[in-house]
């Protein structure tokens, strides 16, 4: 599952011990990427260097209201600071005032600064009708972007099974799925990844490789006590409190 994983760190309060925790995390485990917010992408990428793990960043987020200059402004930076990959919040609101050609015309504008690299566009499924959702999938068919993310993890949910059976239904062969929001546990990444998703973005990353299935709840840190039902791994103190 490690490769699946966009290990995430997007907390406006985060700071140069949580980058380098999360780094280091990341390529203890051997994750896909980290994707922090642009201004830590030079600290991402200088702890990153001799490492398989790469740098993911976000333009117009979270809200994806910002002009189609700015996130062209903002894509540009992020690969000029050492950013591997790109997630791209679209105008939601554009989307729904069914402005479609310049919700892909704003999409392509940001595609054709990359060079080549990897662009992920996030919907924001919780706030699109499944007309939408729809809608959204067929822009990211015509726009020729490697991959439609469901959320932003900032919005009133994140990714649902429901969304995703949506996006499958419409999507073309060659655009990939990835589902972020509110996923905490191994069990719930495996269910997306059985649909086809190459993509987890969670900032639960390490309690996934470490065993945990607690999610919100967890308590893992003790010596367990659960017995032979305890998915915690070593250490858990799912009893402490009964």
């Amino acid at each position: 599952m490690n490769e699946y994983i966009d290990s995430t760190l997007l907390r406006s309060d985060a700071t140069i011990d949580d980058i380098t925790k999360l780094c280091e995390d990341a390529i203890k485990y051997h994750f896909a990427t980290v994707c922090v917010n642009p201004y830590y992408v030079p600290l991402a990428k200088e702890l990153l260097e001799d490492s398989t793990v790469e740098v993911c960043t976000v333009v117009g987020f979270p809200l994806g209201a910002s002009t189609s200059n700015v996130k062209v402004y903002e894509a540009v930076d992020a690969l000029e600071a050492g950013a591997d990959e790109i997630d791209m919040v679209i105008n939601i609101g554009a989307l729904k005032d069914k402005e479609y050609e310049y919700v892909k015309k704003e999409i392509e504008q940001v595609r054709n600064v990359l060079d080549g690299k990897v662009l992920k566009v996030i919907i924001e499924t919780c706030y699109l009708t499944k007309e939408e959702i729809i809608k959204a999938t067929e822009i990211c068919n015509e726009t020729f972007v490697n991959f439609i993310k469901t959320s932003t993890g900032f919005g009133s949910r994140g990714a649902s099974i429901e969304d995703i059976k949506i996006i499958n239904e419409h999507k073309n062969e060659v655009l990939e799925v990835k589902a972020s929001g509110g996923i905490k546990t191994a069990k719930e990444a495996e269910e997306y990844l059985k649909l086809g998703v190459t993509r987890i973005g969670t900032s639960n990353g390490v309690k996934m490789m470490e065993g945990c299935h607690c999610g919100d709840e967890c308590h893992c840190g003790d010596n367990c006590e659960c017995g032979d039902d305890c998915h915690c791994g070593e250490h858990c103190h799912c009893h402490e409190e009964e």
